[in-house]
């Protein structure tokens, strides 16, 4: 999909819950507008799992950590922790989008701070907010927010620093779904006022993802941490937002593993080690005389397809014993020979983000002024690539796809 094309993409899926949303009346029956029906038809099961789950320890693989749940915040708890609250979301890109619009939902009073006029001014218009009333120009809607919802990009966040650092006064809550700025402080100066609460709730997903889920009723999971408690409830803050923007589950981090967590896997294995991965194998079968289609299938069709969503659902094992006897032996055998091979990259990439290298690129690319442009050409390129556009082929294709 090309980047143009993307963004129509974007456009169309910002318009596409306008429709299903009570903008004049918050909802307040419900976790989401889907979930409203699924309550209703609920059985017995699901009330003694909403009276008995909440906070708990659980063991990851020897490890014990606390996890929260949704379902210790029941929505007629949640709105009356904010009764008196407002949040303002500054930013309305990806997160902003999904976060606004969830918590808006709950019932949670928020309004939206953007640059009047922009692009994305024009964007929560569409989705339903409203001039003077629920969107406001970034300063105004800090002055009127209580918890303010830091969630311009990192470079604008850096950017704008001078201007909103003077607006967090005594008394208000900072909070941030990305622990990129106050981590990497010394490179984008952002440094938090010493009297305020400073928290994070980290959805592991794009923005998209946290309003898709939360229409059905689900919920994203998350990562909370703090960075500064100045009134002993930052943490129990930090959860109950995490539920009101659409958190099904939680759990504990700091900001410097969320952000250091969430840098290294994006460029490892969830985006920059998969295309290279991709690209790698799919020219080796070209170079060996494979046609397109059959150099696609076996690289991504299959994998994103058939192979992948048995992990995600059932884990990596179950994958193995899905496939054929010859395919999972030749797997096992060379698995530890890419994990060899490949271990000394990551290694490579998790100091890269951790000194600093990483922050430093970003605000340098992200903050040019040509920097839509710049990204726009190397997107084409990657959407130029002869694996991509045989893949739009492929996809085609698939049954669902037909009339």
């Amino acid at each position: 999909m090309s980047f143009a094309a993307r963004s129509a993409l974007r456009a169309a899926s910002r318009r596409a819950p306008r429709a299903a949303v009570n903008v004049a009346k918050p909802q307040a029956a419900s976790y989401s507008l889907l979930a409203r029906s699924a309550v209703a038809a609920s059985t017995p099961r699901a009330a003694v799992q909403s009276s008995t789950r909440g906070i708990k320890t659980l063991d990851f693989a020897g490890t014990k950590e606390t996890v929260y749940e949704r379902s210790d915040w029941p929505l007629a708890k949640l709105q009356d922790y904010f009764k008196n609250d407002t949040l303002a979301l500054i930013g309305y890109g990806s997160q902003g989008h999904g976060q606004g619009l969830n918590a808006r939902d709950n019932g949670v009073n928020v309004i939206v701070g953007v640059r009047e006029g922009g692009e994305s001014w024009k964007q929560a218009i569409e989705d339903g907010w409203v001039p003077g009333e629920t969107l406001f120009p970034i300063e105004e809607a800090i002055n009127r927010g209580t918890i303010i919802m830091n969630l311009l990009s990192d470079a604008a966040q850096s950017q704008t620093w001078p201007t909103v650092a003077p607006l967090i006064t005594k008394g208000k809550t900072l909070y941030f779904s990305h622990g990129f700025s106050v981590v990497y402080k010394d490179d984008t100066h952002v440094i938090p006022p010493k009297d305020v609460d400073v928290i994070l709730v980290a959805p592991k997903g794009s923005g998209r993802t946290v309003r898709t889920l939360f229409k059905e009723g689900r919920g994203i999971n998350s990562s909370v941490a703090v960075w500064q408690d100045v009134t002993g409830k930052a943490k129990e803050k930090a959860v109950a937002i995490g539920v009101a923007i659409g958190s099904g589950y939680m759990y504990e981090t700091t900001f410097e593993k969320e952000v250091y967590s969430d840098l290294y896997g994006e460029r490892g294995v969830l985006m920059g080690a998969i295309q290279g991965l991709f690209l790698a194998q799919y020219k080796v079968l070209r170079a060996n005389g494979h046609s397109p289609s059959e150099a696609f299938n076996e690289t991504v069709e299959e994998a994103t397809q058939s192979l992948y969503p048995l992990i995600g659902q059932y884990g990596m094992d179950y994958m193995y014993n899905a496939c054929s006897t010859t395919a999972r032996r030749g797997a096992l055998d060379w698995a530890p020979i890419f994990e060899k091979t490949n271990l000394p990259v990551f290694e490579k990439l998790y100091e890269s983000v951790k000194n600093g290298t990483e922050t430093r690129k970003s605000l340098e690319f992200n903050g040019r002024d040509t920097y839509r442009q710049d990204l726009a050409k190397e997107l084409k390129e990657i959407d130029d690539q002869e694996i991509w556009r045989a893949g739009k082929v492929v996809r085609s294709l698939r049954p669902d796809n037909l009339s």
